[in-house]
């Protein structure tokens, strides 16, 4: 697996959106103070993968991966593994609770040759591949699949925990072994211990659970089965004789129901015979009809009387005459009154009319001359000032001089306008003309006014004039129209007679209409009258229908009486013939149930002789027979099953018996430290020899690994093959063998995978602050051996500038107040 791009955002100390691209780093070096965040580039890289950190404690430490007051964290790693590209992405979110939770979880394969760069371009997710995992419970199984590693080999195979390989150097024997338990995964044999003394305890449990079982199949043997079979025989005789018995048995069971049916049908008979009885209100009936009939008539006859006074007195009223043509002749009586009356005002104000004319007629005439006096005096004013105005032209300019202004005439300033001369006239005709003027227009408009007035008076005049001549008019109409009518005293007479006439004709019409009510209410007692008398003949037909097929006599519809008397005569008759027979009847019916019981006695004898309870009822025998015979059958089944089950359960018990012993064996094997030793020496034989090699490499060819009894040495080849404890060699030595044991061991459990793994990079999360010049120049020169060699990529982890400077790639981590960011400085 080889890492090419992390975006990161609110991840641990990275609140800001921060990417960190890997694509052409194969050395390079994280860098940065203490607690500026190296380390959670390394976490957001194994999260991005496994949802996980190392040093979170396992999957309950996920609020870690929030930065700080931040409710939302986005990781997304483009990585390379086995020549394909991936892109595995993971959310976590706090909800309003304060529950962290993984809220999207994915993994893509990207397409061959996609640009890693064009995810700055904002890209959406459908574009970056295959969706192979879109949930974190996919997730598991993708990554397994696309990387190679399960959490634990990758962490230590490509991620390695700081300080550990180290320890490993250093560490007792026992401490390695418990070590290499645990890096290598040697406890899966003690868990198959443990399962195999857990399947040796299940199966010595249901060893134990099949003895109980078969303790409680008794009773199943030859002898019983025997017995169970002649069982079945005798029930099967029993219920053959029992078959045989049931039809003798139902035939006189049939017998006695036969008795009784005739003997309930006897009583039937009685029973009607006996409720063939007359209404109680039979007698009033026919009273009630008369009556009702006699009512009707009297009614009948008051209706015809009403009637007949109703159209006499329609008669009288039209041979009355109209009322209508009556009351248009007083309307005309009235209207030749008001039309004299107005005929006589109208005369009299139109002669006022006139007068009033000729009055403002003569007003207006007089108006007219003092205008036309006024309007000669008026010119005859302005006759006078123009004389004025010619004989004193000075006095006339004057009048236009102005102090401080050019005169009109020399154009010399004015400086001081003379007074006017004494004896000049223009004043006084000024005067006269201004008086003259008033005087014609007051005049006029008194002329104006004289002329409305007399205007106003012709009008009114005139309209007075056509009125009187229209009631003139009408009033010659009317009477002609009058002319042969008898007077309005003599027809307000005619009238009153004639509304008396109405009124007596509505009163007339009030009786008629209450004789008929009294009618209609007399034929509904009829009605009901006879519907009582019909009810009675229906309640006869009812009752005798029920009888009829007895035969009773026929009746006579006129007398309901007899009729009812005829047929109750007969009922009573024909009852007492039937309750003559009926002890007969009972006694047949007697014998028909002491056979029926005798039989079922006989079958009951057939069931006590088989050792059985006699059935309580006709219809038991033929179902406990047959029950009996189930029951038998199935104890037979029951016998044989028991046997069936107890040759399984010993079969049972023999796989069990050998499943334990296996499982026993097994867990015992296992159990021994023979076998736990012999893994481990085999194990830290490979690690040592693939150690070995990588040092020799590391050191130029200076030093080889070994170990003796659980203790690691070297071979020195520069001091003869000198062979010293890993406990004397320096730092930087230190170092080297702890790498090569390292990368060893990340082979080794590449190889132990199950699936194919592609150890492409290796980071190194290692302190190398405490050491000195020399050896940390030593560090430095193995690191850049380890990455020369191409086959992947080399990354560490480190505060220190002597070691980061010779590292060709460096991510520059700080942190500030917002949170930790990231600067990539080198190649």
């Amino acid at each position: 697996m080889r890492p090419l791009r992390l975006d990161l955002a609110g991840f641990t100390a990275f609140r800001d959106a921060t990417t960190v691209d890997f694509t052409d780093a194969d050395f390079f070096a994280l860098v940065g103070p203490t607690g500026a965040g190296k380390s959670s580039v390394l976490d957001a890289i194994c999260f991005a993968l496994y949802g996980t950190v190392p040093r979170w404690g396992g999957a309950r430490g996920l609020a870690n991966a929030l930065a700080p007051s931040a409710s939302e964290a986005r990781v997304r790693l483009v990585f390379e593994s086995a020549g394909a590209r991936y892109v595995a992405t993971r959310v976590v979110r706090r909800d309003s609770r304060g529950t962290v939770k993984t809220g999207n979880a994915g993994l893509q394969l990207m397409p061959p040759g996609f640009d890693v760069t064009k995810l700055d371009t904002g890209l959406s997710p459908d574009d970056l591949g295959e969706v192979i995992a879109g949930t974190p419970a996919e997730m598991d199984e993708a990554v397994l699949d696309a990387v190679g590693l399960p959490y634990e080999q990758f962490t230590s195979c490509v991620l390695l925990p700081q300080g550990q390989f180290a320890d490993f150097l250093h560490a007792k024997p026992a401490t390695r072994q418990q070590i290499l338990v645990n890096l290598l995964g040697l406890g899966v044999y003690e868990d198959i211990q443990k399962l195999a003394t857990t399947r040796a305890g299940k199966a010595e449990a249901a060893l134990t659970a099949v003895d109980r079982v078969l303790a409680g199949l008794t009773g199943a043997d030859d002898e019983a089965l025997a017995a169970a079979s002649t069982r079945v025989e005798e029930v099967r005789g029993l219920a053959a004789e029992v078959d045989a018995a049931v039809p003798e048995l139902r035939r006189a069971r049939t017998a006695a129901g036969a008795a009784e049916q005739a003997l309930a049908a006897l009583d039937a008979e009685l029973a009607e015979l006996a409720r063939v009885r007359p209404p109680a209100d039979l007698a009033t009936v026919a009273e009630a009809v008369a009556s009702a009939r006699a009512e009707a008539a009297e009614a009948t006859a008051a209706v015809a009387v009403a009637e007949e006074r109703e159209e006499k007195l329609r008669g009288e009223l039209t041979a009355a005459g109209d009322p209508a043509a009556l009351r248009l002749r007083q309307q005309e009586h009235a209207d030749r009154d008001r039309t004299a009356a107005e005929a006589t005002a109208l005369a009299e104000a139109s002669a006022a009319a006139e007068a009033d004319h000729r009055a403002a007629a003569a007003a207006l005439e007089k108006a007219r001359s003092a205008a036309g006096r006024a309007a000669q005096e008026l010119e005859e004013a302005r006759a006078a000032y123009q004389e004025a105005q010619t004989a004193d032209r000075a006095a006339a300019l004057r009048a236009h001089l102005h102090a401080g202004v050019a005169c009109p005439v020399c154009a010399q300033p004015v400086t001081e306008v003379p007074a006017l001369p004494a004896g000049s006239a223009v004043p006084a005709a000024e005067a006269a003309g201004k008086a003259a003027r008033a005087a014609a227009d007051a005049a006029d408009r008194l002329v104006a006014e004289r002329e409305r007035a007399a205007r106003d008076l012709e009008r009114t005049l005139d309209a007075a004039r056509a009125r009187h001549e229209q009631l003139t008019a009408r009033l010659a109409e009317l009477d002609d129209r009058l002319a042969g009518s008898p007077g309005p005293a003599a027809l307000r007479r005619e009238l009153d007679g004639i509304n008396r006439l109405r009124r007596d004709l509505e009163a007339a019409g009030g009786a008629v209409r209450a004789a008929r009510d009294a009618a209609r209410r007399a034929r509904t007692g009829v009605d009901a009258a006879e519907e009582r008398l019909r009810g009675v003949w229906r309640t006869f037909d009812t009752v005798r229908d029920t009888v009829a097929r007895f035969g009773p006599p026929a009746a006579e519809r006129d007398d309901v009486a007899a009729a009812w008397t005829g047929l109750c005569d007969w009922a009573a008759r024909a009852a007492d013939e039937r309750r003559a027979g009926r002890a007969t009847a009972v006694e047949a019916v007697d014998a028909a149930h002491a056979e029926a019981d005798a039989v079922l006695a006989r079958i009951g004898a057939l069931f006590t002789a088989a050792g059985l309870d006699a059935p309580a009822t006709d219809h038991d025998p033929v179902r406990l027979a047959a029950v009996a015979v189930e029951r038998a059958e199935a104890e037979h089944r029951r016998l044989e099953e028991r046997r069936e089950q107890a040759r399984e359960l010993t079969e049972q018990r023999a796989g069990h018996e050998r499943e334990s012993q296996v499982a026993r064996t097994l867990a015992g094997h296992l159990r021994a430290n023979n076998f736990e030793r012999w893994l481990l020496a085999e194990a830290l034989d490979l690690l040592v020899d693939g150690a070995s090699r990588i040092l020799r490499e590391l050191t130029g060819g200076q030093y080889d690994l070994g170990h003796d009894k659980g203790e690691f040495f070297v071979v020195d080849h520069h001091d003869a093959g000198l062979r010293r404890n890993v406990r004397t060699l320096s730092g930087g030595e230190t170092f080297q063998a702890s790498l090569a044991l390292a990368l060893a061991l990340s082979e080794q459990l590449a190889g132990m995978s199950t699936t194919t793994a592609s150890l492409e990079s290796i980071v190194l999360d290692e302190g190398f602050g405490t050491l000195d010049a020399a050896t940390l120049d030593t560090v430095a020169a193995t690191l850049e051996n380890l990455a020369a060699r191409g086959d992947r990529m080399v990354g560490v982890v480190t505060h220190v500038p002597a070691l980061a400077e010779r590292i060709p790639v460096r991510f520059e981590v700080r942190k500030d107040a917002r949170g930790a960011h990231v600067e990539r400085v080198g190649r």
